[in-house]
């Protein structure tokens, strides 16, 4: 009797069904990984038309980020400053400097109600789908270094967190190494948690009295996705 296939080929569908697996294994690996917001979005570095330094402004000179970014304790959105902001020291400070010139003719373009803004370009972005509210955060104590990282090390700025849906609820199920006691600066960046910060933290979420204190972490989806 004819032999049509030689004796190996007994062993091709296991063969087959191991590499199968491994490939299936691969694209899961591959997916979870260089898919991830932590490799896709994390070091996130954007060339912004002016070359702004917050290590300079934040770091060595220690200005406030809510000189700049004034809204953030009022509404959803820090807000980028306008030229006039800007020019409030450098009509003073580097007042002629080349690298500030499209500053000056944005202020011009401002004062004659003509020209296009500065496009600066949006660095840590969300999806529209997902609401995110900064002053509900400033204001139960949540630094910006909790999401942004250390701005005022910076010369530009990138993204350091990765702003991901497990990455926020993580956060929401245990905040207490985020929430900073009476007297601490949101903006203060070098602040780190203590075990009094935190017991501290824990006690207001455990607080079932008549007043409640604002820290209540919502985990559900109507939070974000409204």
């Amino acid at each position: 009797m004819t032999v049509l296939f030689p004796k190996w080929t007994n062993k091709l569908p296991a063969v087959l069904a191991l590499g199968a697996a491994a490939m299936g294994l691969f694209v899961v690996f591959a997916v979870s990984f260089w898919f991830s917001p932590y490799h896709t979005d994390v070091g996130y570095q954007p060339h912004q038309p002016i070359a702004y330094s917050h290590a300079l402004h934040a770091g060595a000179l220690g200005m406030d980020c809510r000189y700049c970014h004034r809204m953030v304790e009022e509404g959803p959105h820090a807000t980028i400053p306008d030229a006039e902001t800007c020019l409030g020291c450098h009509r003073h400070v580097l007042k002629d400097s080349i690298a500030l010139k499209l500053l000056r003719d944005q202020a011009g373009a401002d004062a004659r109600g003509d020209g296009p803004p500065i496009e600066w370009v949006k660095v840590h972005l969300l999806p529209d789908y997902a609401y995110f509210n900064h002053a509900v955060h400033i204001r139960v104590g949540v630094g910006c270094a909790s999401c942004h990282g250390r701005i005022d090390q910076m010369e530009f700025v990138r993204q350091a967190e990765p702003l991901s849906m497990g990455w926020c609820l993580e956060c929401h199920r245990n905040p207490t190494a985020h929430i900073r006691p009476a007297g601490v600066s949101v903006t203060q960046m070098d602040w780190l948690p203590t075990e009094a910060s935190i017991a501290a933290a824990r006690r207001q979420l455990e607080w079932q009295g008549e007043n409640p204190p604002e820290l209540n972490p919502p985990t559900h989806c109507a939070a974000c996705h409204r």
